[in-house]
């Protein structure tokens, strides 16, 4: 399968490391989960999707990572995932509007707290009909609302932003 452009820009952006510990929010058919466990060698991705078909996908397409342990893939939504704090150390999402559409406190609470100490949140989307102008900044301040610092637009091959926890 071709890897789309917002998915290799994304990637290029959150520049998972060997031993990162990883969450992709809304896996889809499970492409940027194959880019990041080929670049993990004692890291792990944690793969979550809402949708059963998704995590499915993501699974199969990914089956030796599955195997090998860099990689878990479950059915859930953020709002309702449970991990242990400070386990992780980057989270991303391409083209996921809960960012956007209404308030998302209760999915940055659950960020918030599985991220470690300066631990990186991505919020990306590919460009389109995703306006630069209209969404990061409403992005922007939820994150920082929300108890997340540095907070950074991006731009170049996609938009999105970044962002740290204390």
């Amino acid at each position: 399968m071709k890897v789309p452009d917002r998915v290799r820009w994304a990637l290029s952006v959150v520049d998972p490391g060997p031993a990162d510990r990883v969450l992709e929010i809304g896996c889809g058919p499970g492409v940027a989960a194959a880019l990041v466990c080929s670049l993990l060698e004692t890291g792990h991705l944690l793969a979550i999707d809402r949708s059963a078909v998704a995590v499915r996908r993501t699974a199969e397409r990914n089956a030796s990572y599955v195997d090998s342990g860099r990689l878990s893939v479950k059915q859930v939504s953020l709002g309702e995932l449970s991990l242990p704090p400070a386990s992780l150390d980057k989270a991303f999402c391409v083209n996921v509007n809960l960012f956007w559409v209404g308030n998302p406190a209760a999915e940055l609470a659950v960020l918030r707290k599985a991220l470690r100490q300066g631990g990186q949140l991505y919020i990306l989307y590919g460009d389109g009909p995703t306006k630069h102008d209209r969404v990061t900044p409403m992005i922007a301040d939820a994150l920082r609302d929300n108890g997340f610092t540095q907070v950074e637009v991006l731009t170049g091959g996609g938009v999105g932003v970044r962002a740290k926890t204390r």
